[in-house]
């Protein structure tokens, strides 16, 4: 199967919380870039938890729906690991995912993220708009985490990608979330979206969800530029 035919899968499932299914994601990602090899076993509950910042209930539901779709096997005793569903061809996509730089991935999200939700605003459907505003709630509810707050930031946009009904803009954004998932972009993350960011971002996220639920096109790209133009300045104060 697919990297888009998982992932669709993945949010067909209306069951599962904002949270698992960023995990769920998350994961997914790792596996199809080879950063979780084919029998390879995946690090405990405890460390993903860690990690990703969520409850150890979070991940073992994530788990779960991997395992529903075949992506990983459980052993008793001795954890979870990757099956061999990674496909040759796509592994030029994970390439071009790593070897992305951090402003090439602005620039893109520069072209991308204007018209991406121009088209969603005009293509979504109510119970989508909806499906967003539990993401926003999710994201409200993150006060320190990084990496959860980021996480539920890309499911945000995802869903706008998914939005417009094209599925060829659905699988280029697709792979930006891979390449905003580098390396690079957690070490920024750690060191400067700080609490007050954080509560920044969340307000900012909060009016451009209002422009979308109000279908207020123009207002929406202004908001759109604009949290691109606050990560551009992230960007900066790296160099």
């Amino acid at each position: 199967m697919r990297r888009q035919d998982l992932v669709a899968a993945l949010f067909a499932d209306h069951t599962l919380g904002a949270t698992v299914r960023v995990v769920a994601e998350t994961l997914l990602a790792r596996i199809l870039s080879q950063e979780y090899a084919v029998d390879e076993r995946l690090p405990s509950e405890r460390t993903l938890a860690g990690e990703l910042g969520v409850a150890r209930n979070t991940i073992r539901e994530a788990l779960d729906v991997l395992e529903g779709q075949g992506v990983i096997r459980r052993r008793a005793g001795s954890g979870s690991f990757v099956t061999g569903l990674t496909r040759p061809e796509e592994t030029p996509v994970s390439d071009v995912a790593a070897e992305t730089s951090p402003l090439d991935l602005q620039v893109m999200r520069g072209i991308l993220e204007p018209d991406l939700i121009r088209l969603a605003i005009i293509n979504m459907a109510p119970r989508a708009i909806e499906a967003l505003g539990e993401v926003l709630s999710a994201m409200e509810a993150v006060t320190t985490d990084a990496v959860e707050f980021a996480l539920l930031e890309d499911e945000f946009h995802r869903l706008l990608a998914r939005g417009t009904g094209n599925p060829l803009l659905l699988a280029c954004y697709d792979l930006v979330i891979l390449a905003r998932r580098q390396s690079f972009r957690a070490a920024m993350m750690r060191r400067h979206l700080t609490p007050q960011r954080i509560q920044s971002s969340q307000r900012a996220y909060n009016t451009l969800f209002n422009t979308i639920a109000a279908r207020d096109i123009e207002a929406a790209v202004e908001h759109v530029k604009l949290l691109l133009i606050e990560e551009q300045k992230l960007l900066m104060q790296e160099d």
